[in-house]
């Protein structure tokens, strides 16, 4: 009888132990351990559970269950099992969910914005997998990158830069000629959008977007982003030249010379106009690349998903 007791005794202790393991995993679980400590901790469950199954399949246990009148009516030995087994469920539910990552925690992560205005919808995220572009896609991708309601600042801001170095002097000064400026800018954005995004890519069949590349040092990121003026995806995923960019940014500068004064259709400002708009796209690709970084160290994830 006494040796009954003390077995008694040292069963409640038992389960609390196991229910303490058990909540230890399942919040471990919760917070993001990695999965070297899940498989550890999986591993230690396992053997307690076995442990325990040796302990109750012991001759004391049997002793035990051969000294007791009743052992329905005995609750030092019903009430641990009950609790076992639900300890146990919830945690084999919590230790079977995959972890998640938040995006803010996420290396390489995009947003539809840069400061919560200027639009970013071509860039993907850093090992983010897409299915291909479709015609579509394009053509929304191009609508959305020309008439969204932030597409006016990079216009107002080449219209002061060309009007401040007079690059067409038909246009005058003041704000009459700002204005000049401005929509001509406005139309070459346009022309070129569509050229770049929706008209090349379905033709040659190649993805206009801008994939991240979220690694390495800053040589090799800057690299990757101006290189991807000239080089692109295909819709099957290889890396080929990019014919939309370079040649959609030159049928762009061609069509401008349709609506700019017969003075400026020369074949000498339609090369800087083709150069400067591949220059433009490629300091683009490396804001987008490094856009991640600025916006998780310097601004603590502030813009979110915008």
């Amino acid at each position: 009888m006494n040796c009954s007791a003390r077995i008694l005794q040292e069963i409640p202790p038992m389960a609390s132990t196991f229910l303490s393991r058990q909540l230890f995993f399942r919040c471990a679980t919760s917070f993001g351990v990695p999965a070297v400590a899940l498989l550890v901790g999986l591993t230690a469950g396992t053997r307690l559970s076995a442990q325990q199954a040796e302990t109750y399949n012991s001759p004391s246990a049997v002793l035990v269950a051969s000294t007791t009148a009743d052992p329905a009516s005995d609750p030092a030995q019903q009430a641990p099992a009950p609790a076992q087994q639900s300890s146990s469920s919830n945690g084999s539910a919590s230790q079977n969910q995959p972890p998640q990552t938040t995006p803010a925690d996420a290396s390489g992560q995009q947003t539809k914005r840069i400061l919560g205005i200027v639009p970013n919808f071509r860039a993907v995220s850093a090992d983010e997998k897409l299915p291909p572009e479709t015609v579509k896609d394009k053509f929304m991708s191009a609508t959305e990158d020309s008439f969204d309601y932030s597409s006016i600042f990079i216009p107002a801001i080449i219209a002061g830069y060309n009007m401040d170095r007079r690059t067409t002097p038909e246009f005058h000064q003041g704000a009459a000629g700002y204005a000049r400026y401005f929509w001509h800018s406005a139309v070459d954005q346009t022309s070129e959008n569509y050229m770049v995004e929706f008209i090349l890519p379905s033709i040659t069949h190649e993805d206009s977007r801008y994939y991240t590349l979220g690694r390495g040092g800053f040589v090799k990121r800057t690299g990757y982003a101006l290189s991807r003026a000239v080089v692109t995806r295909s819709n099957s995923g290889s890396q080929v030249f990019n014919i939309s960019e370079v040649f959609g940014a030159g049928a762009s500068a061609g069509v401008s010379n349709l609506y700019y004064p017969s003075a400026s259709r020369s074949v000498g400002n339609t090369t800087s106009q083709w150069a400067e708009d591949v220059g433009i796209d490629a300091a683009s690709f490396w804001v987008k690349e490094f856009w991640p970084d600025i916006n998780r160290h310097v601004f603590r994830n502030k813009y979110g998903q915008q």
